[in-house]
């Protein structure tokens, strides 16, 4: 049967689920570093032997708050943690601490592009909660093995409105918001790692309707793209079942990267399954109207206001703008550079041409690009006062520099007999030699044939071995080809 998938409108929400950049748990001093041996990042309170009580983390309040600031969310001053009780091999308590009643922030939005336009995706409510361990099911063919470390790591989880119509939105959403928690230093991003995860929501509906459809969850994507494909496919799937007369399920499902498919795997559990109540552990916590403030002068610049800024004062494109400041790093190392008085659009095009090329050669990220900042600037005045040309700047010099990180710029272009020879009487012996040895060319470019010119610049930096400065070539050839 023919379906007609155009009829219908894809209706998504997002969980997210983003870990706190604190050294330590959310309710607990041991660490939250990603990496450790299994089961090494625990004590009795992670573990919920008996007679261990929490204990408040205040950065991961702190950083809370700053996301909440940053989404135009409300910040909720009275609040409490409540236990959500589940059973699962990998939760040591038997419950889960979080904020379902009271989240630290409420409302709120993160504004996205797509192509020619621009869209503000409501939040309902951003939380605090604490993570659950790890089950690992193939180390043993007989057994699961439970790793603890990330047992109560703290995390908050941004929970949108059904306001995303696509695959397409999702991968905006979640690219705008793995921006936004690394400008803010508030999550290190990593879908890899596992510090950020997205479960999705998703129903469908005849286009124009108002009321939501059965919707089911995609649990723990993790990656922005694997976000898109697997609620491609599900709007698709559920089409197909609605198409055929059949009924949507509420579930859980999963994602199957390799096939592309969602599967099922347990019916979904409703909010009166887990029997929240206020932990009786755990003070209430009350945030002050001067703590949040403090926080709200702390908040950095994100990438619009920088985006602004560089087109404005540093008179860049917005192109370049956009490139400069996709991730806060990159931005910030592009800032240092400028600040040693070098010009903002040089110092753009080495950071979009050579840096960028090295970072993406090598699959990095800049504060693993082995120059300074202030090395950038020094190379880029050499090349502005002419000491050397761009390309023995870009081709050769770079490339010395990558080797010899700890030597200046401009010793190793010494060594390396790569400084331009800005002396006339030097290059114009060169010349002489190169017209002399091209009488016929000479003769072809006095006719109109200018284009010859380029041979001769070539063959007096073939002479000079790259070091006359083609500024003086030019110069100098086109006066002597006049007479």
């Amino acid at each position: 049967m023919s379906i007609d998938y155009d009829a219908y409108e894809t209706v998504v929400g997002l969980e997210v689920h983003a870990q706190l950049l604190t050294q330590s748990k959310l309710f607990s001093g041991d660490s939250s570093a990603f990496g450790s041996a299994p089961n090494s990042n625990v004590s009795p309170i992670t573990l919920a032997h008996p007679g261990t009580l929490p204990k408040m983390n205040q950065k991961a309040i702190e950083l809370a708050v700053k996301m909440g600031l940053a989404c135009h969310s409300e910040i909720v001053k009275e609040n409490f943690f409540a236990r959500k009780n589940y059973f699962y091999p990998d939760l040591p308590k038997g419950y889960q601490l979080s904020q379902h009643t009271t989240p630290i922030c409420k409302g709120g939005y993160i504004n996205i592009r797509l192509k020619d336009t621009e869209k503000n995706i409501r939040l309902n409510r951003i939380h605090m909660e604490e993570d659950a361990g790890k089950s690992i099911h193939d180390l043993d063919p007989n057994n699961s093995s439970v790793d603890f470390n990330r047992a109560g790591i703290a995390l908050i989880e941004i929970v949108t409105e059904p306001d995303l119509r696509s695959g397409e939105e999702a991968f905006a959403f979640l690219t705008a918001l793995r921006r936004m928690v690394r400008y803010l230093d508030v999550c290190d991003g990593n879908m890899e790692e596992g510090s950020l995860r997205c479960d999705a929501n998703v129903s469908v509906r005849i286009k124009g309707g108002t009321v939501l459809g059965t919707k089911v969850e995609i649990k723990n994507l993790n990656s922005i793209r694997n976000v898109r494909r697997a609620i491609e496919f599900e709007s698709k799937r559920m089409v197909g079942e609605l198409s055929r007369g059949l009924e949507i399920t509420q579930q859980t499902r999963s994602f199957d990267a390799d096939t592309g498919a969602t599967f099922a795997i347990r019916e979904k559990e409703d909010a009166d399954d887990y029997r929240y109540f206020a932990d009786p552990d755990l003070t209430r916590f009350v945030l002050t109207g001067e703590f949040i403030d403090t926080l709200r002068k702390k908040l950095p610049a994100l990438q619009e206001e920088r985006i602004k800024n560089y087109i404005d004062h540093y008179q860049l494109s917005e192109y370049d703008a956009g490139v400069l400041t996709e991730e806060k790093n990159f931005s910030d190392y592009f800032e240092k550079v400028v600040s040693k008085g070098v010009a903002p659009k040089a110092a753009a095009n080495w950071m979009l041409g050579p840096v960028k090329a090295w970072l993406n050669e090598h699959q990095a990220e800049v504060y693993e690009f082995p120059l300074s900042p202030e090395a950038i600037s020094e190379l880029i005045v050499l090349v502005n006062e002419g000491k050397l040309s761009f390309s023995n700047a870009s081709t050769r010099l770079f490339h010395e520099m990558l080797r010899n990180p700890n030597t200046s710029p401009a010793e190793l272009a010494k060594e390396k007999s790569l400084l331009q020879d800005s002396n006339s009487d030097t290059i114009e012996k060169l010349i002489e030699q190169v017209l002399n040895k091209f009488p016929e060319k000479v003769k072809d470019y006095k006719k109109g044939k200018k284009g010859v010119i380029s041979l001769f610049v070539g063959e007096v930096m073939k002479l000079s071995k790259g070091s006359a400065d083609p500024r003086v070539t030019n110069d100098i050839l086109a006066r002597k080809l006049k007479s």
